[in-house]
């Protein structure tokens, strides 16, 4: 089977190299891949977002089935124009990928239907958002109604900073579009956890809980990033929190969209507090989360084109899928100064040094003349497996040891908040 993957970060690398692993693909490109994608996959120089180019690419080299990863072109409709040239592909169509382009969207679908959320508002007007934080007190949350790179949201521990965070998103631009509208939301407590599941439009299929690490610094601090690290299984995901999430938030979401006629094919990702009041939803996601995917499928035990195969066809139910013991981690070594302004094309070292039983996956490099360089914010995520939480994030800190460039930087708390 030839299969394409669309995208090109440490997410796509992690499917990738999975899918190399399946006895099924005997062919496997990624578009526009990156220079750590290119040891799995042959890298074809489209956009992720060119969905004209995609398209015909994938029918002019007879593409048995294409993957594609990222929120942008999902949004876009890249599956439905997939689907209308006849080629098989995973994701959610354009009308279903609105549960994560659309923020007001997913607060108002959850209302509908009973699915326990924050409390909230939207607004379409600056002075009106403004008001009601003014009425309302801190903490607060705001969200850019639309896509923004995982960093349009502001959990605001003071009214002017969540003033602010409107001023920026609704009169600055900072996000475009994406931010002419905003959520404002109560701001939940409890741990949170992610989970990602599967889903054919009819069943849902939770994978593993696991937990990222959205701010830059240790501690929890400084801005928010697309993810610093990752590890799973979560220890505040019990089998009890497990059962009433698949009741009360899974399920119905699942339902939910196809009764409004938007059902859903692919991965989604359920962002969720564990609040006092029992488990809500934080976030909706249409895709794989990165860097969650890369210790999600290090502990993968089943063949991931075998699942990608039964969420098109809608036969998930009818698949039996396993998990490895223990637990993994991914830490992310990025760029200093990311997420704001960082510098590019610093030569990367000590990478033929990490042991074999740790996996890098590239994020934002590139190989030129034999030398990787880096080439975006998130660089690399070095992952590992171990027999329980603490091991595994040893593991991972002592794989990435080696690995050195101008200006690297990472957090050396990934895992310790639940670990210690």
């Amino acid at each position: 089977m030839k299969v394409l993957v669309v995208g090109g970060g440490g997410r796509e690398h992690a499917i990738c190299w999975k899918l190399a692993q399946s006895p099924k693909v005997t062919e496997l490109y990624c578009a526009p891949g990156n220079g750590g994608i290119g040891q799995v996959a042959a890298c074809v120089p489209i956009g992720a977002t060119d969905i004209e180019g995609m398209v015909r690419w994938a029918k002019e080299n007879a593409m048995d089935f294409v993957v594609v990863a990222p929120d942008d072109p999902l949004a876009l409709g890249m599956v439905d124009a997939l689907e209308a040239a006849g080629i098989r592909a995973f994701g959610p169509r354009a009308n279903a990928a609105i549960i994560e382009a659309s923020k007001a969207f997913s607060k108002e679908l959850m209302a509908k239907y009973h699915i326990p959320t924050a409390k909230y508002r939207t607004f379409t007007e600056e002075q009106a958002a403004l008001d009601y934080i003014d009425a309302q007190g801190a903490p607060i949350v705001v969200k850019a109604d639309g896509l923004a790179l995982g960093k349009g949201v502001t959990v605001a521990t003071t009214v002017e900073e969540a003033r602010q965070a409107v001023r920026e998103m609704m009169e600055d631009g900072k996000f475009g579009a994406s931010g002419s509208t905003v959520v404002i939301e109560e701001c939940m407590t409890g741990p949170e956890v992610t989970v990602l599941a599967f889903a054919d439009g009819e069943t849902v299929v939770p994978m593993l809980s696991s937990q990222d690490h959205k701010r830059a610094y240790d501690g929890n601090q400084g801005p928010n990033t697309g993810g610093m690290g990752a590890f799973c299984p979560s220890p505040n995901y019990t089998p009890e929190i497990a059962r009433r999430c698949e009741e009360t938030i899974f399920r119905p979401t699942l339902a939910a969209m196809k009764a409004e006629g938007r059902p859903f094919n692919g991965v989604i990702y359920f962002g969720l507090m564990l609040t006092p009041d029992g488990p809500k939803v934080v976030e909706y996601n249409a895709r794989f989360g990165d860097p969650e995917t890369q210790p999600l499928l290090s502990m993968l035990d089943t063949d991931l084109m075998d699942i990608f195969e039964a969420c098109v066809d809608g036969t998930l139910g009818q698949m039996d899928i396993r998990w490895k013991d223990g637990a993994a981690c991914c830490l992310v070594l990025a760029s200093g100064g990311y997420p704001l302004s960082y510098q590019k094309g610093y030569p990367i070292s000590g990478l033929e040094q990490v042991p074999e039983w740790a996996t890098v996956f590239h994020a934002g490099t590139k190989l030129s003349n034999g030398v990787y360089t880096t080439n975006g914010g998130r660089v690399l995520g070095v992952t590992a497996t171990g027999d329980n939480l603490n091991q595994a994030v040893a593991r991972a800190y002592e794989a990435a040891s080696p690995i050195r460039w101008t200006d690297m930087h990472y957090r050396t708390d990934i895992g310790k908040v639940w670990v210690d």
